[in-house]
């Protein structure tokens, strides 16, 4: 490989800290991170030359761009420590992580209403019991149908049909709900 001159030299410095501007103002291409790989493609140069290199006696030789290296990392890692977050994805990775955190503690008293309705749905079929009331089948667990109760003196009460009979339960079946007979045989039409 060539040796680069001094004036090669110079406009690949001038394009690398062109492009290391680039990077800190937060202007990085689709998918790029704020990194030496991508201070590397966007300047045009080879990233092995922002790296220390040995030579064949064991000696360590400076990489040519490998003090634009170090300051590239040193004013990234001043932007990061003042608050500022250059790379989108870190943005984005930040942003996703408080949003989790909501999420979190919404779902965390979400679950805590739902045990107390539960706690207090037992605590009302209890005193129902207790009372000697019965939920029938197909009562407020089965969709839209009206929840019927059979009361402790045994007539048959509904939410929004027609009253409990006096007489005991309807003798024609509920008297409202799917299949609901109309009318009274008790009273007069």
């Amino acid at each position: 490989m060539p040796r680069l001159n001094e004036q090669d030299k110079a406009r690949n410095e001038a394009a690398v800290r062109a492009a290391m501007e680039r990077i800190l103002r937060g202007d990085l291409p689709p998918g790029a991170k704020a990194d030496l790989k991508t201070l590397a493609e966007l300047s045009g140069v080879t990233r092995t030359g922002f790296y220390a290199k040995r030579n064949r006696d064991g000696t360590s030789c400076p990489g040519a761009y490998q003090h634009l290296a170090e300051e590239f990392a040193r004013r990234l890692q001043e932007l990061q420590d003042a608050g500022e977050v250059v790379d989108p994805r870190a943005a984005q990775i930040v942003r996703l992580k408080e949003e989790n955190a909501l999420l979190k503690d919404r779902i965390a008293r979400r679950d805590g209403e739902v045990a107390k309705l539960t706690a207090f749905r037992a605590l009302a079929i209890s005193r129902l019991a207790a009372g000697g009331w019965r939920l029938a089948a197909g009562g407020p667990a089965r969709g839209n149908r009206a929840a019927a109760v059979t009361t402790p003196t045994g007539g048959r009460s509904t939410r929004g049909g027609d009253p409990p009979c006096v007489g005991g339960p309807h003798p024609r079946g509920p008297s409202s709900g799917p299949g609901a007979v109309r009318g009274h045989p008790h009273r007069e039409p």
